[in-house]
């Protein structure tokens, strides 16, 4: 037995990777490197996966765009105070608006300009009614409260302008079907079914004389796509929409009713100051994303679906979305 030419009082770890700092120093020419496999292969090169809440949106847009609805624009988180609460006839006093439950923008913390003519309008109705039929608010509306920027806490935001637009388009109004399914935000406190930002499915429909059966009939429409066929509706407030009504399904797993999302008809004092035919109604519904998206993945937290402790793994091995549609069984 003898020494070898690698002989060394101390075994030297052989480095894997050329360095900056061998470089810098030179102490690349000495290092003793591990030599390389050129002939192995390495991982398989995996392609991108859909996240589950992608998985579910793909399906919900598929099922609402056969139902003959238009999407809406909703690529601008950022809204200002006007076209998110004001022009939904909600109060500027109202508890949501305070920095508790919305996220205002510091920079620049105002918008640029709103429809002045439409401004008035909605001013008026909030102080006084307007020519709505309605006494409003009976307040000074601010003008400095109106034009905050904020992430807008909803998608009824984008609605609003939309249903203003469709008011003031060539040829006048025409009904239409719109749907949104994008991303809000609320300054919630954060739990295992609540995050400071969700997606929100929304729908509308503005068309002369609606009536709440219609709204029924196009909620109903819709769960049955996706194998909800047990529904209660429960009457309740919302700001903007009068009657409106909590969606209640029954949950097969929990073997309970559970609440799956909201709707109403838009009130007059909305819709009036945008200039729409006086017998025009629109009817609305929204529910979240995430919500039908753990059940259908049996997910009990939220964090385990969407933010920074979802588990990459969980992404690539969930399984296609596939909703059994219910309206085609007889």
């Amino acid at each position: 037995v003898q020494r070898g030419p690698s002989y060394a009082p101390q075994r030297v770890k052989k480095a894997a990777d050329l360095t900056k700092e061998m470089l810098d120093s030179g102490a690349w020419k000495t290092t003793p490197f591990k030599p390389y496999n050129l002939v192995t292969l390495g991982e398989p090169v995996r392609g991108g996966y859909l996240h589950p809440l992608l998985k579910v949106r793909a399906e919900f847009r598929k099922i609402l765009l056969q139902m003959g609805f238009g999407e809406m624009p909703t690529n601008k988180w950022v809204e200002s105070s006007f076209w998110n609460f004001d022009s939904l006839f909600q109060p500027q006093s109202h508890p949501a608006r305070d920095a508790h439950d919305t996220f205002f923008i510091q920079e620049p913390a105002a918008t640029v300009a709103v429809p002045e003519p439409y401004y008035e309008k909605v001013k008026a109705t909030h102080e006084t009614g307007g020519t709505s039929g309605s006494i409003g608010y009976r307040y000074d509306f601010q003008r400095e409260e109106a034009m905050k920027n904020l992430l807008r806490t909803h998608t009824t935001a984008v609605s609003s302008q939309m249903l203003y637009k469709l008011a003031h388009q060539e040829g006048g109004f025409k009904p239409q079907r719109y749907f949104s399914i994008d991303r809000v935000f609320r300054n919630e406190t954060m739990d295992a079914t609540h995050l400071c930002e969700f997606h929100q499915v929304e729908g509308l429909v503005a068309d002369y004389d609606l009536s709440l059966g219609d709204l029924i009939g196009t909620i109903e429409t819709f769960f049955q796509k996706i194998g909800i066929t047990q529904l209660r509706f429960k009457p309740a407030f919302n700001p903007y929409t009068e009657p409106s009504m909590e969606i209640f399904g029954y949950h097969p797993d929990l073997k309970k009713w559970t609440e799956i999302g909201n709707s109403g008809m838009f009130r007059p004092e909305m819709l009036e100051p945008m200039g729409l035919p006086e017998n025009v109604r629109v009817i609305a519904w929204g529910l979240s994303l995430e919500r039908p998206t753990m059940i259908k993945y049996r997910i009990k937290n939220i964090r385990d679906l969407f933010g920074h402790k979802v588990e990459m793994g969980r992404t690539r091995t969930a399984p296609i979305c596939r909703f059994d549609d219910a309206s085609q069984v007889y």
